[in-house]
């Protein structure tokens, strides 16, 4: 893929998350279960890359040691937007883009600032992303799931589905 593609595709990806800061960041654990926690996105870089502030002393940290293949899903149900990352995670102590992506929010998880020896950076460099996007409005949206109940049918929405490759 060009350095074109790649941004163009990064950018769709961005706009596809859009204002979506928050995440469930799904892992495998120290059994090889799947394991998922709420996360904050701080960023997506022009190759695509979702990044996030973690503890060094967390299971998320070390399980990416080991399997760092992951997921990352976004949600908005307001206007039916929903995104599903996978990707291999990749653990980042890079003091320099931790001081750079901080902000008064990663401050009041992280009260200790970005020079605390455990905070850290986990970038999930995609390989593709999966989209639902509803075009209808939300009122639409529930007629349509109001005839379906009651019709005994599926309901009738606008929605564009696909996928992202990066």
């Amino acid at each position: 893929m060009s350095n074109h593609d790649t941004s163009a595709h990064a950018a769709a990806l961005s706009d596809k998350i859009g204002s979506m800061r928050f995440a469930m960041f799904t892992f495998r654990d120290q059994h090889g279960h799947l394991a998922s926690q709420p996360m904050t996105n701080q960023q997506v870089d022009g190759e695509g890359g979702l990044w996030f502030y973690v503890r060094t002393t967390t299971a998320l940290w070390d399980s990416i040691a080991h399997d760092p293949e992951v997921n990352v899903s976004f949600a908005n149900s307001d206007d039916s937007t929903y995104v599903s990352v996978s990707g291999t995670a990749e653990r980042v102590v890079d003091r320099t883009q931790i001081r750079a992506l901080w902000n008064p929010m990663v401050q009041a998880w992280f009260p200790a600032g970005p020079e605390d020896e455990h905070v850290v950076l986990v970038r999930v460099a995609p390989h593709a992303a999966e989209y639902w996007d509803s075009n209808d409005s939300k009122m639409v949206r529930l007629f349509a799931m109001a005839k379906a109940a009651v019709t005994g049918s599926t309901p009738d929405v606008d929605a564009d589905h696909g996928t992202i490759r990066l």
